[in-house]
């Protein structure tokens, strides 16, 4: 998905240059050039980053980025005049990601843009995984980025393996026929047998017993099903 940038900049030459090499690199870029629509314009819609200038006429980058601060925590990037320690901190201070000033490289301010948006991005995947994970014993499932953890370390899953260890551990100690699993993760109008489920099983057991000596984590009930053990 594309991503999006928003730029509030009084220099109209400084603002059309950033936002060609921007877009030459792949963002879709909007700009302002005043601090009072360059607000409303970032509290109104989604940016993956702001490039905010300090003086800006209406009000300066300082208050926008203090109040963007109270609404939303979108990645702010100064880029100033302004090159003293002081204004500096204010500007981190306030809530501000990174900090470039005049005159500055413009392929370097095409790095930051993409380290800063990589890291939040990253932060924000881990928030997510930290919300949708699971930890049953030894093992550590992450939903949103579908990894799997046995003893800290990773096993590689096909996508219908963890669905299926996903919906087991999520109901431990409950035992579900090879049927019920099989319309749970493939779907009742899906073509196939159920003895599917059974090699799946035996290949999540390969990936996770083997990393995990002596212990059994999906336990077979014979004649009904299988279970995992909580």
């Amino acid at each position: 998905m594309e991503k999006r940038l928003l730029i509030i900049e009084d220099d109209s030459l400084i603002a059309q240059l950033e936002k060609e090499y921007l877009t030459a690199n792949g963002y879709s870029v909007d700009v302002c050039a005043d601090g009072i629509s360059g607000l409303n314009v970032a509290l109104n819609a989604d940016y993956n980053l702001i490039i905010l200038d300090v003086m800006l006429p209406g009000i300066d980058g300082f208050e926008v980025c203090r109040k963007l601060r109270e609404k939303k925590n979108t990645p702010v990037l100064f880029v100033t005049a302004k090159q003293e320690p002081d204004d500096v901190i204010e500007g981190l201070t306030l809530g501000a990601d990174d900090y470039i000033t005049k005159p500055f490289n413009f392929r370097e301010l095409v790095a930051r843009v993409d380290a800063r948006i990589a890291r939040f991005d990253s932060i924000v995947s881990d928030k997510i995984d930290e919300l949708e994970t699971i930890e049953p014993g030894c093992i550590k499932l992450c939903k949103s980025s579908r990894r799997v953890f046995v003893e800290g370390k990773e096993v590689s899953m096909t996508n219908k393996e963890f669905d299926l260890l996903w919906y087991l551990a999520s109901n431990p100690n409950t035992v579900f026929s090879k049927e019920e699993l099989f319309n749970e993760i493939w779907g009742y109008d899906s073509m196939g047998e159920t003895s599917t489920v059974t090699v799946h099983i035996n290949r999540i057991r390969d990936k996770i017993d083997k990393n995990s000596v002596g212990i059994q984590h999906i336990e077979t009930i014979w004649g009904t099903g299988y279970r995992f053990i909580g």
